[in-house]
């Protein structure tokens, strides 16, 4: 029976060692852990803040419908993915994947699944905030990223 993932998108922060730390308190079949923290780049200086607009409700879904394909395809003990929403600043945290299972290619298979298609799925637009004062472009999904998750079909 595959794991139900712990999915939340929220405007604060979060804390890494305590969302390992939540996923594996008191387990003893837990061989790996590994995490992805995505953080926000400040684009060579230009970029002031990153900020991230979603749809309520429809993002949560998705995110959890992709985070149960991983679940279901990976031996996983759990599944975590939090993903944030409003400006943040350059260095802050925008999302964290959290994945543990017995053994370590599992756990890393299925934190690189769900980032490839959190990246190419989930429905999040992306404004950036300028250092000159000014609103830039919003950003366009990537190519790269729809031919990274390709692997996995």
């Amino acid at each position: 029976m595959a794991i139900e993932p712990v999915v939340r998108i929220q405007a604060e922060d979060f804390d890494l060692t305590g969302e390992v730390s939540r996923l594996t308190n008191g387990r003893n079949d837990i061989g790996a852990v590994v995490t992805f923290t995505g953080l926000c780049r400040d684009e060579g200086g230009s970029l002031s803040a990153l900020e991230l607009e979603h749809y309520p409700g429809m993002a949560e879904a998705e995110i959890m419908r992709i985070a149960r394909m991983a679940a279901e395809r990976w031996p996983l003990t759990g599944l975590a993915t939090i993903h944030r929403y409003g400006k943040i600043a350059p260095g802050g945290n925008i999302v964290l994947v959290v994945a543990a299972s017995s053994h370590r290619q599992a756990a890393f298979e299925a934190a690189s699944f769900l980032m490839d298609f959190l990246k190419t799925r989930a429905p999040f637009w992306k404004k950036e905030h300028l250092t000159d004062g000014t609103q830039g472009k919003w950003v366009d999904a990537r190519e790269v990223d729809d031919k990274a998750a390709e692997r996995w079909k």
